[in-house]
Parts: structure tokens; C-alpha cells; sequence
């Protein structure tokens, strides 16, 4: 499991202190609000001096950038926070941990696929599952449907709904 996550990209300069904007990659962008050392791919910590959500954006100060022309600079970084920074909610997982889990039947115990993406629809996630014949299905992830997630086991198991995998074989990526 890798230690830096993916959460977000600065898209923009805001004003002309070196503040810029970033584009959050987190169910709540106020999670990045209350970090206060981000990290760049490199593992080079950015400490956050202040930040606030505005609409879907975020904007924030990094220590050492101060002016417009500072902040223009890091256009197009992506940060990155320590999950051990972070405490997730029970049945909380981060997206990075769900690709690559083997979907399984709760019952049966047949194997549906693996998880390639996730969708979030504002309602619920939506889960991208790979079937061994190179199929795409798209299971909802709802109690109703996700029984058990394993990441140390690298599997997930569900209970589908009728006709989830009847009939889908024309859905393609």
C-alpha cells in the first residue's frame, strides 16, 4: 500500500499573495482544509499555512510561496496526503486501495471480476468491475450490495442485484 495519496492538483493562481487553487480528489474538500503538510510525488512535504473551501475549489497558502508568480510555478502539482494523517470513518476506504480487489459472490463465492475504477455519482460510489473476459459491470456500492471489503485479503465480496450480471454483457468501456 503506498503511504502518499493522490488528493488533489493546484489548477490556478487566486490573487496575488501566492495563493492557489486546488482541484480537490476527496469525497470532502474541507478534508484538505484541515492538513496542515501536504506532500508533492517526490515525498517533498508542502506545509500549508491556511486553507479554504470556496464552491468545489480549494484555496491555500503553502508556506514560502508568496507571490503570483510563485504560486504560478506549481500550476499543474499534484499533492498528495499521508494516510496516516488521516483516520477514516468504519467502512471508509481510500479509492487508491479499492483498485485491484478481486470481486467475489458472497455466497457462491464466483468471481465477478476486479475493481478498475470508481465512479462517484454523488448518490454512491459506483464500482468498475473487469470480468476475466475482459467485460465491464458497474455495481453499486450500497450496503444492499457490498457485504464485505477485505483490502489486506484483496477481495470484495457482494450480493448482486437480480439481473446485475444478466444482460449486461453489452455494457463496454
Amino acid at each position: 500500500m503506498n503511504k502518499l495519496i493522490e488528493t488533489g492538483k493546484i489548477v490556478s493562481v487566486f490573487g496575488i499573495k501566492g495563493e492557489v487553487k486546488v482541484q480537490p480528489w476527496c469525497d470532502d474538500p474541507q478534508l484538505l482544509c484541515e492538513l496542515e503538510t501536504l506532500y508533492y510525488k517526490s515525498g517533498t512535504p508542502v506545509e500549508i499555512e491556511h486553507a479554504r473551501v470556496a464552491k468545489n475549489i480549494v484555496v491555500m497558502k503553502i508556506k514560502g510561496v508568496d507571490t503570483a508568480n510563485d504560486a504560478q510555478k506549481l500550476r499543474n502539482r499534484v499533492l498528495y496526503l499521508d494516510r496516516d494523517d488521516v483516520e477514516l470513518e468504519d467502512g471508509a476506504f481510500f479509492v487508491q486501495d479499492l483498485i485491484g480487489l478481486t470481486v467475489k459472490d458472497a455466497g457462491s463465492g464466483k468471481v465477478y471480476g476486479e475493481i478498475t475504477d470508481v465512479s462517484q455519482t454523488g448518490a454512491n460510489d459506483v464500482y468498475h468491475i473487469k470480468a476475466p473476459d475482459g467485460k465491464m459491470y458497474y455495481i453499486p456500492a450500497i450496503k444492499d450490495v457490498v457485504k464485505q471489503t477485505d483490502i489486506q485479503g484483496g477481495e470484495m465480496l457482494i450480493t448482486p442485484l437480480e439481473g446485475l450480471f444478466d444482460g449486461a454483457e453489452e455494457i463496454r468501456e
